[in-house]
């Protein structure tokens, strides 16, 4: 498998040590896009994330249960994301920005386990009496084996219908069921194994020592437990304010399902990206020259000179840009006529820019708007997408026995888009509208 980060880096410093040579010296080189560069970001980002989940859970865990508690969770949730990694890399996968989402995603759910098992043991401690600690550490054990074993196959059967998504959703989205039933996998042995052994290590003379009452002192409630009793005991008491609470809660229930139905709430599959590139593909009608496809895309580039967050605009007329993995789906890499042409705009970074690449994005379309050109141009404003690429947003597919039919249904059609709000840049694979 090929590393991204070290080939990008690999090219670049191949075409540095040309200058000069191959490259005349007057030669200005520009890299218009670095994959490799972005990959390393976003998995130092979510490397970032990983480390702040997990000092997080260790600290309050630390907090509300003890250190030597926390220092237990503490192995145990690099130890399981190794194991997980280790058997994601036997199954296939690579460490990408879906894999480790799917890490930091279980990494909430995977200490349960380990939690339930070190809380059990510390209460049959305080309780042990006559007994060692090795062997009261193994009946606690013993004691949640069934219900935590229930409750990790609970989750890893809520996520593994996942797997089984079809189309170019599944196998994109596929390391999420993968990597994060595997960890709660992982997660439970660890936490029948090395969590018990490993407690016993850090356990100290305190435990050593103390023999308990063979008494549970479970009920002995802390400063949260008193909360919880202040809070809970109202609702509970009395028939009446229990069937008010059990009312109110099903009401806030409804009336947060009829934000979806008055669209006060928008859903969508995947959030916005920030990304540091925008196409504009612009196609002229059949038959249109090299020149006037040239004319077009100059005066395109004049209009959104003035973007603050605009570093560069590459510009290719009658031929297709260099494609991504959405052009790729798409098929920008035939666009090979004189009626076609893209911009590609290269952005500053995200961490030296306040807008959003989708914000930009907006802007270039409201700039382009009355742009001159020939009678029945398209000019479509493309992002990259946050996840698996489609043909189109909106995409509909016509059918008939003959081209003037099938023309004029299309066109139908596109009216009854474009009256659709929110719905920009209409296309029709006839490369003009039907009259």
């Amino acid at each position: 498998r090929t590393n991204a980060v070290s080939v990008a880096r690999a090219v670049i410093d191949k075409v540095e040590s040309l200058k000069g040579t191959v490259l005349p010296a007057d030669v200005a080189m520009t890299v218009a896009r670095n994959y490799g560069e972005t990959a390393n970001e976003k998995a130092n980002e979510l490397l970032f994330h990983l480390a702040l989940a997990t000092v997080s859970i260790v600290a309050l865990i630390v907090v509300m249960v003890g250190w030597r508690e926390g220092v237990v969770v503490f192995v145990i949730i690099p130890t399981t994301i190794l194991l997980t990694l280790f058997a994601s890399w036997l199954m296939g996968y690579t460490i990408n920005r879906v894999s480790l989402f799917a890490l930091i995603f279980s990494i909430g759910i995977l200490v349960d386990d380990a939690i339930v098992v070190v809380e059990n043991i510390v209460r049959h401690w305080h309780m042990r009496g006559s007994r060692s600690l090795i062997d009261t550490a193994v009946e606690a054990v013993a004691e949640v084996g069934n219900p935590t074993i229930v409750a990790t196959l609970t989750i890893v059967a809520a996520l593994l219908p996942m797997m089984f998504v079809s189309g170019l959703m599944g196998p994109y989205m596929s390391p999420i069921p993968a990597n994060a039933s595997l960890a709660m996998i992982f997660s439970f042995f660890v936490a029948m194994t090395i969590t018990p052994w490993l407690l016993l290590k850090v356990a100290g003379k305190r435990f050593a020592q103390e023999r308990g009452d063979g008494v549970d002192h479970a009920h002995e409630r802390g400063p949260m437990g008193n909360f919880y009793v202040r809070v809970a005991t109202p609702l509970l008491k009395g028939r009446k304010r229990s069937q008010w609470f059990l009312a109110a809660v099903g009401m806030a229930t409804l009336l947060s399902m009829g934000l979806f139905v008055t669209k006060t709430v928008r859903v969508k599959l995947l959030p916005f990206d920030n990304k540091s590139e925008i196409a504009v593909v612009v196609d002229l009608p059949r038959g249109a020259s090299l020149e006037e496809t040239d004319r077009v895309l100059t005066a395109a580039a004049e209009r959104l000179k003035d973007i603050p967050e605009l570093t560069s605009v590459q510009s290719y007329a009658g031929a297709a840009a260099p494609f991504n993995f959405n052009g790729l789906v798409r098929h920008y890499y035939m666009r090979k006529a004189p009626e076609m042409g893209d911009l590609a705009i290269n952005l500053q970074p995200k961490a030296e820019r306040s807008r959003a690449s989708h914000a930009i994005a907006l802007d270039i379309r409201k700039r382009l708007e009355g742009l001159p050109a020939p009678e029945h141009t398209a000019i479509k404003v493309v992002e990259v997408p946050p996840g698996p690429p489609v043909l189109s947003t909106l995409l509909a597919e016509v059918y008939g026995p003959d081209a003037q039919s099938r023309r004029d249904l299309a066109a139908k059609v596109r009216k009854a888009f474009d009256a659709v709000d929110f719905v920009v840049d209409t296309d029709d694979s006839f490369g003009q509208r039907a009259e």
